[in-house]
């Protein structure tokens, strides 16, 4: 944006507030209305081009009643995250690739301002005495903020995107995320009610691919979803319960952590509980909700793969209960039956990479049966990697397709 633009935007934005009738809450309509009525006053406006006038008139009704310069970002559908550095270091990805944006708040004070906004409606509470918080937009979009003092070059901001119709199993087999062999095998498993637990790295689409499998589930069961902020879009499923955790705030209100619901979903008669994501001490509740028969239960975690997915587990759940290491592996090895892990390839591709099956605990040690593994074949001219997901072996505990009367 020049400097003659700025001032003129800035010009208007004053004013517009002077107008405003603070006695009441005025409509989107009302606001526009005073914009054009501005803008017909506005004698320099009239040489603009007719989509320079409408670009401005937009940017003064997001600043004032949207989430001011993010609005557009927001209706783009190709931005898949939004990354805030400061007000003047923006970054957004598309398509995989993260790219800087000219787009700049206009001061830091404009930028907490739209923080706050975010963070208000989704009734949690972020300044410098709690200067961390996780929260939602009332489309889903995942947003974490970082204020000062312990964001130094802050506020620091990351929103992450989701699709506004949830991503199938059809689409990821257009992608070659998965095979169809894979594909057809995992939702008999959902059906027959398997733990399975998902693992990845940071974007590899655990949510997404939970979202996938939940589709699967079926529809007369009654499910609880819990999430530290609320991301999960389960369909078809008309007894669902979705629960979120609560940050303690100022008022005097208590936290309430997934711990706490999930001690509280296993009162609520579930069929099948979904933990959004485990990070901590709640994975000792988790794993108690997976083998107190709650059968075809899911979750996820962030591990370099399946294997320390499961060291990952054993640590969180000794982070909140002494027990024998034996021990713990044996209510690992109990409760999940399925670990699916993802990947982000260098090619910013996502895919299934790693299948297992849980088989038991033998000699103090978690063994695993490889079900499916991801081959790479080679690369194409263009960057993209090639390969397929091999099935290298079959299921060995079958007690559970059995009792649904179903077969792979």
């Amino acid at each position: 944006m020049d400097e003659s633009r700025e001032i003129m935007k800035k010009r208007l934005e004053e004013r517009l507030l002077e107008r405003l009738d603070y006695s009441r809450e005025a409509s989107d309509e009302e606001v526009k209305a005073l914009i054009d009525d501005l803008f017909l006053q506005e004698k320099a406006l009239r040489i603009w081009a007719v989509e320079e006038r409408q670009q401005l008139r937009r940017e003064i009704f997001f600043s004032l009643r949207r989430l001011d310069i993010l609005q557009e970002l927001f209706e783009d559908e190709s931005v898949t995250e939004i990354m805030i550095n400061g007000p003047e270091n923006l970054f957004v990805e598309r398509s995989g690739q993260v790219e800087k944006i000219k787009e700049r708040f206009e001061s830091g004070d404009k930028l907490l301002h739209v923080i706050q906004k975010i963070v208000g409606e989704c009734n949690r509470t972020v300044n410098e005495a709690s200067p961390i918080v996780d929260a939602r937009l009332q489309d889903g979009s995942r947003v974490n903020v970082v204020l000062n003092p312990v964001a130094i070059n802050g506020p620091i901001v990351t929103i992450r995107r989701f699709p506004d119709r949830p991503v199938t199993m059809e689409q990821m087999l257009a992608w070659n995320s998965i095979t169809e062999e894979a594909a057809g095998e995992l939702r008999q498993l959902v059906r027959a009610g398997y733990n399975i637990f998902i693992s990845g790295g940071t974007g590899s689409g655990k949510t997404t691919f939970l979202n996938v499998l939940s589709g699967y589930i079926p529809a007369d069961e009654r499910v609880i979803t819990i999430e530290d902020s609320a991301e999960l879009q389960l369909q078809g499923i008309s007894n669902l319960v979705r629960m979120e955790t609560r940050n303690e705030n100022v008022e005097g209100c208590n936290a309430i952590s997934i711990r706490d619901l999930i001690r509280s979903s296993l009162r609520m008669r579930p069929d099948r509980i979904i933990v959004g994501e485990v990070r901590g001490s709640e994975a000792i509740d988790m794993m108690t909700a997976f083998n107190t028969g709650h059968d075809g239960s899911m979750s996820t975690g962030h591990a370099n793969s399946a294997r320390d997915m499961l060291s990952r587990l054993q640590t969180m759940i000794l982070m909140g209960m002494e027990l024998p290491l034996n021990a713990v592996r044996q209510q690992i090895a109990s409760g999940i039956d399925i670990l699916v892990h993802l990947g982000r390839l260098r090619d910013k591709s996502r895919k299934v990479l790693e299948i297992w099956e849980v088989d038991g605990c033998r000699e103090g040690e978690i063994q695993l049966n490889q079900l499916y593994c991801f081959v790479e074949s080679g690369e194409t001219p263009d960057g993209k990697i090639m390969g397929r997901l091999e099935k290298k072996g079959a299921l060995k505990h079958d007690y559970k397709l059995k009792a649904a009367g179903l077969a792979l």
